[in-house]
């Protein structure tokens, strides 16, 4: 039993339907991220997929040789492309991104005079290129997710499944198994390595699948999404040559005060799907001047503000003999949370104890 050729086929078979999934848009979220990442997870899938369908017939002066790798090489520009699109989904395509064709050009040139050089250190500066041209793009992809785990904290009170780590995930795989194969290439000859690399990126493969079919939308509609800075800066627009504020000064007290009636009177963070959107309509307000009202009146980001309501509503519950016997999900569901995980994390970056650690400190006091 070849396990090393099972391995490729399952591989091949799952981003080739990992592909399929995200180009048709199954999902029928986040339209165009999707669709460039079935463009990506495509050109992923042919790393394996000469080997299973003409290896033996493919030589470096081949006209089909050139025209594979070069797609490879393109693999780290469809996976930023994608990668823009789930982070900043008002991105434009046009001419200022001209610059990523140049990597690609000089590679094509390079796969185009290598046969007529055959030189080793030729060849070692050709692979060192395409490593640098990958290593690139996933680190400026991993600053843009970094960026966006900080951005959705403006726009939601809730992370999970929007986050995007998964991706972050691709980007450990793709810097591990490079720097493992590269280091294994250059010091030995022997090729059971592929077999263990092959396996491992079974489970990646599959990993990636699920979680990346399991992205919800990750920007609400009605989102001011390009209006919204995160990070506490303040939020402006530009008017001519001057900026000018969404609120003014004079208008701020009177609009905290409001928002804080309606936290304690109505209590919309019991909604465990609440928004900036959402809240914002109840304010009457835009989602642009809802951020800029949270930011500078109470100092901290949406996320911050509406889970604080939430850990005290928790705190209440823990402390309450009625709900002694309920368990700590019920205390998450009831105070707006929508997942245990979320609440934990939440409650204890917030009083440095889990809830259950709190409810018995509450007990014994």
């Amino acid at each position: 039993m070849d396990i090393d050729l099972i391995a490729t086929i399952l591989i091949v078979g799952g981003l080739l339907l990992l592909s399929f999934l995200h180009l048709s848009n199954v999902t029928t979220v986040n339209r165009g991220a999707n669709f460039l990442f079935g463009i990506f997870t495509f050109q992923w899938s042919t790393f394996w997929l000469d080997e299973v369908l003409f290896s033996e017939h493919l030589n470096t002066a081949s006209t089909a040789f050139i025209i594979l790798r070069f797609f490879q090489f393109l693999v780290p520009i469809s996976f930023i492309l994608s990668v823009m699109f789930y982070t900043e989904p008002h991105t434009r395509l046009s001419w200022r991104y001209g610059w990523f064709a140049v990597a690609p050009a000089v590679f094509l040139g390079c796969l185009v005079i290598s046969p007529r050089i055959k030189n080793e250190w030729f060849d070692f500066f050709s692979i060192l290129f395409f490593l640098s041209h990958s290593l690139f793009y996933l680190l400026w992809a991993y600053l843009k997710i970094q960026k966006h785990q900080r951005i959705i904290k403006s726009i939601h009170s809730y992370t999970e499944k929007i986050d995007l780590r998964w991706i972050k995930y691709i980007i450990y795989i793709f810097i591990g198994s490079a720097t493992i194969v590269t280091a294994h290439n250059f010091l030995t000859k022997a090729g059971t390595l592929n077999v263990y690399i092959d396996l491992f990126f079974v489970v990646a493969v599959y990993l990636v699948a699920f979680y990346s079919l399991r992205q919800k939308e990750i920007f609400p509609q009605g989102m001011e999404l390009t209006k919204v800075v995160s990070d506490h800066e303040l939020i402006e627009e530009k008017v001519g040559e001057t900026k000018v504020k969404v609120i003014e000064d004079r208008d701020l007290p009177t609009l905290k005060e409001k928002l804080l009636q309606l936290m304690e009177l109505e209590k919309p963070y019991l909604n465990s799907e609440l928004n900036l959107v959402k809240l914002a309509e109840q304010m009457n307000l835009s989602t642009h001047q809802l951020s800029f009202l949270i930011n500078n009146a109470f100092g901290e980001n949406f996320f911050n503000f509406i889970n604080r309501y939430r850990v005290r509503k928790a705190k209440e519950l823990l402390k309450d003999p009625d709900y002694d016997h309920f368990n700590v999900l019920v205390i998450a569901y009831e105070s707006g949370f929508n997942s245990k995980t979320s609440f934990n994390n939440t409650f204890k970056k917030m009083t440095a104890y889990t809830p259950t650690e709190y409810r018995k400190n509450a007990a014994q006091s």
